[in-house]
């Protein structure tokens, strides 16, 4: 989607200037892991208008392959306003029933496409904007596995795009178990298994079939649970500007790191200072870093004892 952002402190309806960005958590991961030096590619679909061409450039000029991004002649490019967040968590409001990305359907150079990949990474959204949308997520799912590429998934549930919240229940949980990483926040498992305690929301995914499920707990930091047992990470210390972003930067980090063969404690400690960096700017995208920042980061900023 496009965003505008606003310049002003204060609720969106009194917002007067606005910064015009990029949105979508898939999106967010493909550019993070592009930055990274990673091959990421995004799947996706744009309508025929400024917005589309805006938010083509942009990706593009990040480094993300869009060979599977359809323009549709109809459809408008949606779109969403974000309030000043000044160090917390800024409201949001969507523009996008009836969207481009509504109508993204599967398709065979979809299949091809997903089939040579290393890695499928998707979200809940796509689950909840169409039927079509969400057909395509379980079919790439199917050949994803065929292909033998790993997949995780973050449920970034979005109840107000959802027909009620206990079908977002059952058809979130039902793609996580078809999963290989489950990469929920604490609320949000408590959400979809009825347990607050990291370790309980863990069981539940991992009897559903997950080989690893990571809890994100915001400033607190995240646990992963898998063959290895229980691993800590506790949160990067970082000037935080806006709040949204940082599960995809974790996210983007911690599968750069699967895809560069490490261990899972160095691979966390990754995904932290991603999403950490995320979090220092504005943009939903704007803080995620290159290879030589991360470096730098990782040398130069502790975390809290």
């Amino acid at each position: 989607m496009a965003m505008f952002v606003a310049q002003e402190s204060g609720p969106l309806h009194r917002a007067a200037s606005f910064v015009r960005a990029t949105a979508g958590a898939e999106t967010n991961v493909a550019t993070g892991l592009a930055r990274l030096g990673h091959r990421s590619g995004w799947v996706g679909r744009l309508g025929d208008d400024p917005f589309g061409l805006f938010v083509r450039e942009e990706l593009g000029g990040c480094g993300v392959d869009l060979s599977l991004v359809e323009t549709d002649p109809v459809a408008p490019t949606g779109f969403q306003l974000k309030s000043r967040a000044d160090g917390g968590d800024p409201e949001v409001v969507y523009f996008r029933s009836g969207s481009a990305g509504s109508r993204l359907s599967w398709s065979p150079p979809a299949a091809a496409y997903v089939l040579g990949a290393r890695h499928l990474h998707l979200t809940g959204i796509p689950l909840a904007i169409s039927e079509t949308a969400r057909d395509f997520a379980f079919q790439a799912i199917a050949a994803a596995r065929a292909g033998g590429a790993s997949i995780s998934f973050d449920p970034n549930l979005r109840p107000a795009l959802w027909p009620s919240p206990q079908e977002m229940v059952v058809v979130v949980n039902e793609v996580a178990a078809l999963a290989d990483w489950v990469l929920p926040g604490v609320g949000e498992g408590q959400v979809l298994t009825g347990h607050a305690d990291p370790e309980r929301i863990a069981e539940h995914y991992l009897a559903a079939g997950a080989t690893r499920v990571v809890v994100k707990n915001g400033g607190e930091g995240a646990v992963a649970f898998g063959p290895e047992g229980s691993v800590q990470q506790r949160a990067f210390d970082v000037d935080v500007v806006d709040t949204v972003g940082a599960g995809d930067g974790f996210a983007a980090g911690l599968i750069s790191a699967h895809l560069d063969g490490l261990a899972i404690g160095p691979a966390l400690e990754r995904a932290a200072a991603v999403g950490a960096l995320a979090t220092t700017s504005a943009g939903d995208k704007d803080g995620l870093p290159d290879r030589e920042r991360l470096a730098r980061f990782l040398t130069t900023t502790a975390v809290p004892a």
